[in-house]
């Protein structure tokens, strides 16, 4: 993915701390919630279909662990996933879930598949973590063909606890302010979310960079406190006030 420095250069340190250094820090979360990687790979298994007539080539593109893969492998079989992510480290957990892992990068040709190459690909939590969020859609589009499916998950800005969360002048779950430390919100991770979107604003944006939106629903957050999971699943009805966003478009 496009990086660019974190914090300017101090003096008495070699370089600046860069967003590179702390995505291939081996501490940082990589993993994807279980329930929600069902969510969406039941959303992308409808759409694909069986693969009757050989199988289809899946991207996913930020792969991380491969967790997310493996909770869709059952879902997609008879179909290629093929794990991609810029993190050699992410690649190494996630060659134990995926049979291929490839190294690449969300810039103008950074990903090594050929035009129209994939038939679908899943961006699971990852569209959150870019500077760049244009050109990485672009460069999606490239490796997908005409029709192709993009499945697409991020954390809701305006989720059902964000809302009250903000009306008290309270940072909200999800935004971060440092890549350091947790400063004026809940949670215990540090996890380098740059962009986070609401239900309007990513369909918008996803249809302004050249995909037909079929449908937008939501998932739970595995990181909701116990007492309020039950709440946080009921919310996923109106994925506006869902945790989770997941969003289905087609390459137009």
């Amino acid at each position: 993915m496009t990086t660019t420095s974190a914090t300017p250069h101090q003096e008495g340190t070699e370089r600046p701390y860069e967003l590179r250094d702390f995505y291939e820090n081996p501490d940082v979360p990589v993993a994807s919630g279980d329930a929600r990687s069902l969510r969406q790979a039941r959303m992308l298994a409808a759409a694909l279909g069986p693969a009757t007539a050989g199988a289809g080539v899946v991207l996913d593109i930020g792969c991380g662990d491969g967790s997310a893969a493996r909770v869709a492998a059952p879902l997609l079989a008879g179909h290629r996933v093929i794990g991609v992510d810029w993190s050699q480290d992410a690649l190494r957990r996630a060659s134990g879930h995926l049979p291929y892992v490839v190294r690449g990068e969300l810039t103008d040709g950074g990903l090594p598949f050929a035009d129209g190459s994939a038939d679908a690909v899943l961006f699971s939590e990852v569209i959150e973590h870019l500077v760049d969020p244009d050109s990485a859609l672009d460069e999606l589009r490239r490796v997908l063909r005409p029709g192709g499916h993009l499945m697409l998950s991020t954390p809701n800005l305006a989720a059902w606890y964000n809302r009250g969360l903000l009306l008290a002048g309270v940072q909200p779950v999800f935004s971060e302010v440092s890549l350091r430390g947790i400063h004026g919100r809940p949670g215990r991770e540090v996890v380098g979310h740059l962009r986070l979107y609401t239900a309007r604003a990513l369909r918008e944006f996803v249809a302004a960079s050249g995909f037909d939106v079929v449908r937008l629903a939501g998932a739970p957050f595995h990181g909701v406190p116990r007492p309020l999971r039950a709440l946080d699943r009921l919310a996923c009805a109106v994925p506006g006030a869902a945790s989770i966003l997941l969003l289905h478009a087609r390459k137009a």
